[in-house]
């Protein structure tokens, strides 16, 4: 991948970008509920941390939600950054009900890459939240990102060895990066007017880029919610798959309030200082701030940990 489209050049990630045609193939998913013994050696301590920013902001629109063991399977983790405009509608509606689907449809394709399941997951929230946003009377939108640690196993392997893959789909600028023994990687595409691949999907559908700004409105070009402008501002999410390693130390799931003021390997170096997760959401956010955030800010760090050897 291009180091010009914010994605980390490296062959141990997968993506799944739109349109890009098919994706290999994953290992299927083993649905078995595992036995006390053979439960995930590892724990997640998760700490967040909101600011409305009141001097350049009147209300706050961002929404998030994690959730340990999520789809009733130890070991397995989401979490999920929404970051609203022209109102919290939309932010607060994907995060009471993405979860849900993403869900449902996991049960529904077990056997599907999951990086396809999530993708119909945000296209399936997308429609849902407009025919709630039409009987509500509003317009709002919001982008979205959403990590998904899970649990896997290889058919083939008949003593059914597991592998954890953080799965991560993104519509807009929140971004999920991380730490990899103390590099940054980042899992999520930024879906700006300012993108060439974006700028001419839009222009290519009749639509114009006005200061970066899609139709002269939207600084993204990727969005759940939206409908008066859906045609052009689509909510076909970008993936990304990786299998995780000992390496791996923490992840950072935040909105552009951080990520307009402070780069990825900044974040990964200024969250490293810290053991605690919830110290290390709040300081970050505080860097921020510091750093002259004009935006509401959400910031989640996912602190991975081992529970025995």
């Amino acid at each position: 991948m291009s180091t010009e489209a914010g994605i980390n050049p490296t062959s141990e990630i997968s993506s799944q970008e739109e349109p890009r045609g098919a994706q290999p193939a994953l290992n299927k998913v083993d649905s078995t509920t595992y036995s006390d013994e053979s439960l995930p050696e590892w724990t997640c301590h998760v700490g967040i941390a909101t600011e409305k920013n009141g001097r350049w902001r009147r209300t706050m629109e961002d929404a998030h939600l994690y959730l340990q063991d999520f789809n009733n399977v130890p070991g397995q983790g989401y979490f999920a950054v929404f970051d609203g405009h022209a109102g919290k509608f939309a932010a607060e509606w994907c995060r009471d009900n993405m979860n849900r689907i993403l869900s449902e449809e996991l049960n529904v394709c077990p056997h599907m890459d999951v990086r396809e399941v999530m993708r119909n997951a945000f296209l399936k929230a997308d429609e849902q939240l407009e025919a709630e946003s039409r009987s509500a009377g509003v317009r709002s939108g919001c982008t979205a990102v959403t990590s998904l640690i899970r649990l896997e196993s290889d058919d083939s392997d008949q003593n059914k060895s597991r592998r954890r893959v953080l799965y991560t789909a993104n519509v807009g600028d929140a971004r999920s990066v991380l730490c990899r023994g103390g590099k940054a990687i980042r899992l999520t595409y930024d879906h700006k007017g300012s993108d060439e691949f974006e700028s001419k999907r839009i222009t290519e559908k009749g639509g114009f880029l006005l200061n970066n700004r899609v139709n002269g409105v939207l600084a993204v070009t990727r969005s759940l919610g939206d409908f008066s402008i859906k045609e052009f501002v689509v909510g076909t999410p970008f993936t990304t798959s990786i299998d995780m390693c000992d390496e791996d130390q923490f992840l950072i799931v935040a909105c552009d309030g951080l990520w307009d003021v402070v780069s990825d390997q900044d974040a990964v170096n200024f969250v490293s200082k810290y053991s605690d997760a919830q110290e290390a959401a709040e300081n970050l956010l505080q860097h921020a701030l510091k750093n002259f955030s004009t935006d509401n800010t959400s910031v989640m760090i996912v602190r991975f940990a081992k529970t025995r050897t």
